[in-house]
């Protein structure tokens, strides 16, 4: 039963890098997903993503690079303000510079770089390191 499809996709990336896969098929794909897999990309956490159509909900195909140590679903999803990443860094984060948290925002899926430089705040999804 899949009560939150992030924390299940999330999931199934670290198995995968774990066990050293090089892919792994994510399913069901949403666009969530794929925003997350987008901004994981563009930190250099995942190689590619493609989406792939199974007349269902879809799904999507990750390559990994093998550099996730680890990466979770935030629960209960916080409210942040722009001037409060500090203390979540500190929280979830193993240490300063290492890792990102992925923001919600009105501007769409950001990291807590983007999101300070960019100046404003959202709502805490998860964090990769």
């Amino acid at each position: 039963m899949l009560n939150d499809p992030l924390a299940d996709a999330l999931t199934a990336i670290k198995n995968a890098e774990r066990v050293g896969q090089r892919e792994v098929i994510v399913k069901p794909a949403s666009k969530l997903i794929g925003r997350v897999l987008k901004v994981m990309q563009e930190h250099g956490y995942v190689e590619a993503f493609e989406w792939i159509y199974d007349g269902k909900g879809g799904k999507f195909k990750v390559k990994l690079k093998g550099n996730i140590n680890d990466c979770r679903v935030i629960k209960p999803r916080h409210a942040i303000k722009r001037g409060d990443f500090e203390k979540w860094e500190a929280r979830h984060l193993p240490a300063e510079d290492f890792g990102i948290l992925l923001v919600s925002t009105n501007q769409g899926v950001l990291s807590q770089y983007e999101a300070k430089k960019a100046g404003i705040g959202g709502r805490l999804l998860a964090y990769v390191y």
